[in-house]
């Protein structure tokens, strides 16, 4: 279930990508940081469906947060562009939008218990 939450997310910002990259002059578009979000997305689910251990979902718990806290945070909170960062500011919620941000919260959650089921079975197993 973590890795379908991360698929969906990966698939959402890779079909809204293009749309996003007109906007940037220089530096980093944010098509390309959603494509470099959906790239870190698939890895995280590769890696949980391969290896199922603590490191695979801990990353998969990294992933999705910090997805899922950039769409909160520039959806309510107006930051300029940084450095190579453009303003990515969306005061908005769609339907591409509102599922991909579920499907984040819902990563965070499954990684979250993937992580500390896995644990129980390192510890398990080490016991037995």
């Amino acid at each position: 279930m973590t890795a379908l939450a991360l698929l969906i997310d990966a698939a959402v910002h890779i079909h809204l990508a293009p749309g996003y990259q007109a906007g940037s002059s220089g530096g980093l578009g944010q098509g390309t940081l959603f494509l470099l979000e959906s790239a870190a997305a698939v890895l995280a689910a590769a890696y949980v469906l391969l290896r199922g251990s603590r490191a695979a979902y801990a990353f998969a718990f990294v992933v999705a947060l910090s997805a899922f806290a950039a769409v909160v945070l520039y959806r309510y909170v107006d930051i300029p562009a940084f450095g190579p960062f453009p303003a990515m500011y969306d005061p908005t919620w769609f339907i591409e939008k509102s599922l991909s941000a579920m499907a984040e919260a819902a990563g965070v959650v499954l990684a979250g218990i993937g992580f500390i089921r896995a644990g129980r079975t390192v510890r398990a197993s080490r016991a037995g």
